[in-house]
């Protein structure tokens, strides 16, 4: 499992069970990046990148971008808003589903920002 959590220069991730670190200043470049990073450290074996997982560190997201609000995406995603909460302040940590879920919805806004219908 990489984390991806969000920097001042742009974004940082970390491996969970190994000593691999990476940074990149767009969201592409970090996971080629930490997918580069794995490589390195595992390149006695053959590594695979379908071994990663990525994990966004939602507490940060959400206080990154705080034009999004939390209860209104729970409700599009039909996620319980108290849930989502306790994710975005760092009580509770998602399932990969969930995660996924969650990145989802913000990307099925971003799409709607990106093209709105008129």
């Amino acid at each position: 499992m990489v984390v991806i959590e969000k920097s001042v220069t742009g974004f940082s991730a970390f491996a969970e069970d190994y000593p691999i670190y990476t940074t990149g200043t767009t969201m592409n470049e970090l996971i080629n990046n930490s997918l580069e990073a794995c490589s390195l450290y595992f390149e006695d074996k053959r590594f695979d990148p379908t071994w990663v997982s990525f994990e966004i560190d939602f507490k940060q997201f959400f206080q990154y971008y705080k034009v999004l609000n939390s209860k209104a995406l729970a409700e599009k995603i039909g996620m319980n808003p108290t849930l989502l909460s306790q994710y975005v302040s760092g009580h509770k940590r998602p399932s990969r589903k969930q995660s996924q879920r969650i990145l989802y919805g913000i990307n099925q806004i971003g799409q709607e920002l990106a093209f709105p219908v008129l």
